[in-house]
């Protein structure tokens, strides 16, 4: 992280969101939780330095990003490419992953091992893939909601409500995922 850091919470029409930034950039966005307060504890027990952590009025370009995230939870089309970033810290390989996701648009999936091929990690790389979307400090911003896993399925979701949230976020952008198929009827022989 670049400077200090400074946090706001805000309403979405999925429950309250929080942001944190630096001058150079959003370190932190915490997707909706029940309520403000828990939304707050969460951001901050992410948040490197967060004894020094100070709630803020966001500058503009924090402002964009807030409204473009309530678009988002309003079911609304929102684009986050141009929102900075302070991903300090992080290790190039990740960011390059960072990268690459941001550029997966709204209504679009990927998977983790398209993007490991498209890095030139190869099919083996599509663990590091996750590990960073694991890790991802920016869920939404960096939408790693959009990466799948191998053949398209859901796969996980580090953010409260799990893999549910994930395709609570993708329903948003009218992305669905069929039932199971039952188990094949035996045929009584």
């Amino acid at each position: 992280m670049t400077g200090k850091t400074q946090y706001h919470i805000f309403e979405t029409a999925s429950g309250p969101c929080g942001i944190a930034w630096t001058a150079a950039g959003v370190v932190r966005f915490q997707l909706p939780g029940e309520d403000a307060a828990r939304t707050q504890r969460l951001l901050l027990r992410r948040l490197e330095n967060a004894e020094a952590a100070e709630p803020a009025e966001p500058p503009p370009a924090i402002a964009r990003a807030i409204e473009a995230a309530q678009r988002y939870f309003a079911g609304e089309e929102a684009d986050f490419t141009d929102v900075p970033l302070d991903l300090a810290g992080q290790s190039e390989f990740f960011r390059a992953i960072y990268d690459a996701a941001r550029r997966v648009h709204w209504g679009e999936t990927t998977t983790y091992g398209t993007i490991a091929r498209d890095l030139g990690a190869g099919p083996e790389g599509a663990r590091e893939v996750g590990q960073a979307m694991a890790k991802n400090p920016v869920a939404l911003i960096i939408p790693c909601h959009r990466v799948l896993a191998a053949g398209n399925k859901v796969g996980g979701f580090s953010a409260p409500g799990g893999a549910s949230s994930k395709v609570k976020m993708l329903a948003l952008e009218g992305i669905s995922f069929a039932p199971p198929e039952p188990a094949q009827q035996s045929f009584g022989f």
